[in-house]
């Protein structure tokens, strides 16, 4: 009886063993936790890692859907913009800085990246919230279809006609399972060929200074360190914050940028805020920071270039701009473009995105560029006078908004 007792036993310990061997692989793949990169992948239509605890979700019908559209629309954006895009920065950007300033950004990765590739450091700023870090497991896991179409309304102006549509985007900012920037920052960054390696949300203090984001009185933002194909490590930091004169004079934003040094700017579908008087802080600090500014009409004025010290590159053409914006029309803007017989652009960016109806600005400070050195790019004519506030704008040529642009946003 001893003996029958003594196999029993030894047979249910055999036994517990072989289902402990066979246990881990599956308890590992129930509690394994999603990555930033994996979660990027999932919101951008794309496979995510091979041993992801996300890959189940992705034979989902609405996922399956998710990837189809954002293949389809990556495929038109790349051919007809993004490529095109590339071609003009490495024949036009040739005296690459460190340090990207994206001003009124929102969370447009998407164009800074193509137009400033493999720069190590990138600073977007905008109103809209950072968010919480974006997480499909487990509060997203059993309802992300909606979240999904959400994400993908708010991506598709920008997709389709270089930048956000307010209502849209202000929609998928407060969608209760994905809020804030950071799911449409993932989602750039991943369709864009990125890899996420961290991401850490961060304060700025009133010196300038990273402090834990719960600091007081800290202006929020996130920090994403990434790489390329090349493998080489960037970050890009986005900064709820006011770029108003009295918003910046509250935080520590500006004093953050002046610590990484010179920059390259980039300023697109802005809403002619530089043109006024409210936004003077941020135009000088932009002017007195930068080497290179790369702007459409909404940028910084053309009056505030002094040709002294600045050479002015037009491309495109300047149609002047759009309906809602019609009282920013700048006769010295038109001059330039007269004057010059730009280049043609091949693609179509902010508020005029239509092919050939775009206009960008590539204004150099030369002596920056090459250190103090000679200048050696021509000097663009002085530009007549072009008051701030003209009472009664000269008459600009029809400009049609979209119905799709009322309201413009920001960014």
């Amino acid at each position: 009886m001893r003996a029958i007792l003594a196999m029993a036993r030894a047979g249910a310990l055999c036994l517990v063993f072989m289902m402990a061997s066979l246990a881990p692989p599956a308890q590992a793949a129930a509690t394994a936790a999603e990555t930033p990169n994996d979660v990027a992948r999932f919101l951008a239509g794309l496979e995510p890692a091979a041993d992801s605890p996300l890959v189940p979700l992705t034979r989902h019908s609405a996922w399956r859907e998710h990837a189809r559209d954002l293949d389809a629309a990556w495929a038109r954006l790349e051919k007809t913009r993004l490529a095109k895009v590339r071609a003009w920065s490495r024949e036009n950007l040739t005296r690459p800085q460190k340090t990207v300033l994206y001003m009124f950004s929102g969370p447009d990765f998407l164009y800074v990246d193509a137009f400033f590739p493999d720069r190590p450091t990138y600073v977007m700023a905008g109103l809209e919230p950072v968010g919480p870090l974006p997480s499909i497991l487990p509060g997203l896991r059993h309802n992300y279809g909606g979240a999904l179409a959400g994400l993908r309304s708010s991506v598709g102006s920008a997709l389709n006609v270089s930048f956000f549509i307010t209502k849209k985007m202000k929609s998928s900012l407060s969608n209760r399972s994905l809020r804030g920037v950071l799911p449409v920052l993932y989602l750039f960054l991943a369709r864009s060929g990125k890899t996420i390696h961290d991401v850490t949300l961060i304060g700025v203090d009133g010196q300038g200074g990273v402090v834990d984001a719960a600091a007081k009185d800290a202006t929020p933002g996130v920090r994403i360190i990434f790489s390329s194909e090349d493998g080489q490590k960037q970050t890009v930091y986005y900064f709820q914050t006011d770029l108003s004169d009295g918003g910046v004079k509250r935080s520590g934003f500006l004093k953050f940028c002046e610590k990484l040094g010179l920059a390259e700017a980039f300023i697109k579908s802005a809403s002619y805020l530089m043109h006024g008087g409210n936004f003077t802080t941020v135009r000088s600090f932009l002017l007195d920071h930068a080497a290179a500014v790369v702007q459409d009409d909404s940028g910084i004025p053309v009056r505030f270039f002094p040709p002294q010290e600045w050479s002015l590159h037009p491309h495109g053409r300047y149609l002047g701009p759009i309906s809602i914006f019609a009282r920013q029309y700048q006769r010295g803007l038109r001059e330039l473009f007269r004057k010059n017989n730009p280049p043609r652009l091949e693609f179509g960016v902010g508020y005029r995105w239509r092919p050939q109806e775009s206009n960008l600005l590539l204004a150099r400070n030369t002596a920056r560029e090459s250190g103090g050195g000679q200048e050696t790019a021509a000097r663009a004519p002085k530009m007549p006078h072009d008051p701030s506030a003209p009472k009664a704008p000269e008459k600009a040529p029809e400009a049609t908004a979209p119905k799709a642009q009322q309201p413009v946003s920001p960014k």
